[in-house]
């Protein structure tokens, strides 16, 4: 058989591959339109390369009992939820609370998609400095009589990694028990071997869908980009920080860091250390988990936030964190404040947007003025652009990399966690957010935009419309691109 023969059976065999595959993404995988079209054109433009980017990039997560729950286990959340429909429909508790009873949809919306229990006895500290969070941590990490969960997207080889290891290793030498979950392609450096003296003392080291072979990894789309601490039950940690030197801003390319985290004490530790168990039980493929070895569950009287915590992933039938930021968004009175190092929504979401700039809501936009990826970036300032057109400020900081993830409304209602406004982070990612139905706090988070704003720069019509033709030409294929970034 002749070279030339061979080429044209591998073509025809690449093109055949490349039809079925098109056939599954129609027919059987059922996508939105916009993902369905994006991958059509990467087939049929790029059909070798394509093909192994579907492979990598493209195949949809099983959705059917995706962490392992016994019939026992799913049905003491249903009981859970359930219980808590009447509560919120019935109870003085929520009645007399003015933000329960005014979001009282929004509260069920969230139990019902992403079994987000009410909890009402909270404190919520804010960290806006990586820095600052740290030493909250390692603290809080000292002081620890029973156990350690911690959960991270990035965990870095660096200082900051170090000093986080040889912080858990101390307390698992002194009979605490710790365990370190940690997504393999977030933390692509990182190796068991870094925890070596840790797991000698007993310490657990789990990774999160794991390669099968070294470089491939058929769920690197899949990323678990949660990052929760949970101290013997009685502390959690939420928000945007990983662990490496760049968060405390010890980084010349990106500066001063912000991110936004929240320590939280109360009842919805408890849900965080539960979003934490089922994470570690899929990583571990535990098949049973003993609650009651993570899960602490008295009445603790510390505070008065109420919270909700929000979990989506590519295990979810909906988009339980993008509902919540539209919701979120369609209650707005006056105002309504995002950061996010990508803007990268849907048209659901844009919709939103144009929805409450419509109706007169001050709806504000922050975003970094440096990108980490470049066709995220162009993407970004596409759809910032649109939405200038409604009426929309669009601010880019100056002081660093923007990286919180907040959504602030009418300065009574926030949400913050890890989820970012693009399609990895409503479809993609395992993500989880925490929405904190106080005045309080939704403030003090209203008050550090304010003063990020003072340290930003506005990006107004004109200046967008006076961007380079090349920048068009790059915002022009990002947005085509953007259901798959």
């Amino acid at each position: 058989m002749d070279s030339g023969t061979i080429l044209i059976i591998t073509l025809s065999t690449i093109t055949i591959i490349n039809i079925i595959l098109a056939g599954v993404l129609i027919f059987i995988e059922r996508r939105d339109a916009g993902s369905t079209w994006a991958w059509l054109m990467i087939l049929f433009f790029l059909p070798i390369a394509g093909f192994f980017a579907y492979l990598l990039f493209g195949r949809q997560l099983k959705q059917k009992n995706f962490y392992n729950l016994s019939a026992e286990e799913r049905e003491s959340f249903k009981l859970a939820i359930d219980e808590q429909v009447d509560e919120i429909k019935s109870s003085e508790k929520f009645r007399n609370n003015r933000l329960l009873a005014k979001h009282s949809q929004l509260l069920l919306m969230n139990l019902k998609s992403s079994t987000s229990i009410v909890t009402t006895d909270n404190e919520v500290e804010i960290f806006s400095d990586g820095q600052q969070k740290f030493n909250a941590l390692f603290e809080d990490i000292r002081n620890a009589k029973k156990e350690i969960n911690i959960q991270y997207y990035i965990i870095q080889r660096d200082a900051l990694g170090k000093k986080l290891r040889d912080e858990l290793t101390q307390k698992a030498k002194a009979g605490v028990k710790v365990r370190v979950l940690y997504d393999e392609i977030g933390s692509r450096r990182m190796s068991r071997g870094f925890f070596k003296e840790l797991i000698e003392n007993n310490g657990e080291v789990e990774v999160f869908f794991p390669s099968y072979l070294k470089f491939i990894n058929p769920r690197m789309n899949n990323r678990n980009h949660r990052k929760l601490c949970i101290i013997d039950g009685k502390v959690g940690y939420i928000g945007g920080f990983n662990v490496g030197d760049e968060y405390l801003g010890n980084n010349k390319r990106f500066g001063f860091w912000r991110d936004t985290h929240l320590r939280v004490t109360g009842e919805a530790v408890d849900h965080l250390q539960a979003r934490f168990i089922l994470d570690w039980k899929q990583a571990t493929r535990q098949k049973e988990t003993h609650y009651e070895d993570f899960l602490y569950t008295t009445v603790r009287n510390t505070g008065r936030s109420p919270i909700q915590i929000v979990d989506s992933g590519p295990n979810s039938d909906t988009e339980h964190i993008k509902n919540m930021y539209i919701k979120l968004i369609l209650t707005a009175k006056k105002q309504v404040l995002i950061q996010s190092p990508y803007f990268i929504p849907d048209a659901s979401f844009m919709d939103a947007c144009k929805i409450a700039l419509l109706a007169g809501v001050d709806v504000r936009i922050m975003i970094p003025n440096k990108p980490d990826h470049p066709f995220v970036y162009w993407a970004t300032l596409a759809y910032c652009g649109e939405l200038l057109s409604y009426g929309a400020k669009v601010l880019i900081y100056e002081n660093g990399f923007m990286h919180a993830k907040t959504i602030v409304v009418d300065g009574e209602v926030a949400s913050v966690g890890t989820a970012n406004i693009d399609t990895r982070s409503f479809k993609l990612n395992f993500e989880v957010n925490a929405i904190i139905y106080d005045e309080k706090v939704a403030q003090k988070l209203e008050g550090l935009f304010m003063e990020d704003s003072e340290k930003s720069t506005e990006l107004t019509q004109e200046r967008y419309r006076e961007r380079s033709s090349s920048i068009k030409f790059k915002e022009a294929i990002s947005r085509l691109l953007s259901p798959i970034l």
